[in-house]
Parts: structure tokens; C-alpha cells; sequence
């Protein structure tokens, strides 16, 4: 779901830019000392995660795990996502840095909505309403973050049109498997580690 460097437009860069900043900016303030460990390693698994990646066109398509961290992480997901994004930028010239407040936008905003519909279902005891919540935080994470990165392009220009069409339905199935993914590691963590499903209060 990253977009390259040199195809947004300036106004596209600089909006994202800015809404990324606010999010990292409230994401830091709502981050505690004690909390830091588990936001690292959340970000971790997203780092990983995203790593494998199929190109589409000016952006690409992969698991993103960007809901489990919305359920898990709240606001803080926005300053997890962009270490990630500035690390995999450095290291493997994923995406780039004057896409990165985009790119960063792309995949929070979507985990940030995640956790507001499916933050308090997950922590329900009920085992089949914590499953399904998971997988409707997957889905969110990756449907959201496929039209925002749509939307990136089509505010670029029309002549994007197409390959936001395409990025969308591309993103279909993986929404599936998000989903699925996404269901069984909230069930996994509710069974050996509890504790961490709290990380965001």
C-alpha cells in the first residue's frame, strides 16, 4: 500500500504531512514510558509484515496488520507506523520520505478507525465477538487504507483514476485474509497474553 516517491501531487504531500504530524504528535503524548515496549514490538511485526509486497503500479499491495495495531495500540499507532514506514524507506526504498506523512496516513488512519469501532468488542469476554471483531478490524484496516491510497492518487490527478480503480479491487481478497489474520492473533493474545490488549488505556 505504499505509494512512491515522485507521483503525488505537492498538495497531496503536504496534507498527508500535516495529518500525520498531528496524529504522531497526539500518538507521542498519549504514549507512557511503560508502554514503549509493547509499541515496539507491535511495530516490529508491522515492519515485517508489510516487508513483502507486490507492485501495482505506483504503489503495491501486502499484508499491513495495520487493524490488529489500531485494535491494540490507538492513537500510538500513528508514531508505530511511521518508524516502521522511516525504516523500511532507509533500508529497502519502500515508498520514500516525501511520501511518508501519505504513506503514514494511509495505514494509521485506517487503524485509528479500527480501534474505534473494535477496541471495546475485542476486550469482551465472549470468544466468538472477539473473533469477530478482529476480523472486522482487519478488514477496516486494509479496505480504509486501499481508498485512502486511492484517493491520494485520484487528487493527483485523473490520469490515476485507473490505478486507484485497480488498487481497490486488488485489495479485495487481501482484505479477507487481513481479516482472518487479524481474528486469530486477537484470539492468540487473549489466550497467553491478556495484559496486552490493554496496552491502549
Amino acid at each position: 500500500m505504499h505509494i512512491s516517491e515522485g507521483v503525488l501531487s505537492a498538495p497531496v504531500l503536504v496534507t498527508g504531512a500535516v495529518l500525520s504530524a498531528a496524529g504522531v504528535f497526539i500518538g507521542l503524548k498519549k504514549m507512557d514510558y511503560e508502554k514503549i515496549p509493547e509499541v515496539a514490538v507491535l511495530t516490529s511485526a508491522f515492519f515485517v509484515a508489510s516487508l513483502i509486497h507486490v507492485p501495482i503500479g505506483p504503489s503495491s499491495t501486502h499484508l499491513v496488520l495495520n487493524g490488529l495495531l489500531g485494535i491494540l495500540l490507538g492513537w500510538m499507532v500513528f508514531p508505530s507506523i511511521i518508524v516502521a514506514l522511516s525504516l523500511q524507506a532507509l533500508l529497502f526504498q519502500f515508498g520514500g520520505f516525501t511520501s511518508l506523512g501519505v504513506n503514514t496516513f494511509i495505514m494509521a488512519a485506517p487503524a485509528l478507525i479500527a480501534y474505534y469501532i473494535f477496541a471495546f468488542p475485542v476486550r469482551k469476554t465472549n470468544h466468538f465477538l472477539c473473533a469477530l471483531a478482529g476480523f472486522g478490524a482487519g478488514v477496516t484496516g486494509i479496505g480504509f487504507g486501499a481508498l485512502f491510497a486511492a484517493a491520494a492518487l485520484i487528487g493527483t490527478g485523473e490520469a490515476f483514476l485507473n490505478i486507484a480503480k485497480v488498487i481497490v479491487v486488488v485489495h479485495l481478497p487481501v482484505m479477507l485474509i487481513e481479516g482472518i489474520i487479524t481474528s486469530f492473533c486477537v484470539i492468540f493474545l487473549k489466550k497467553v497474553k491478556p495484559e496486552i490488549l490493554e496496552v491502549n488505556r
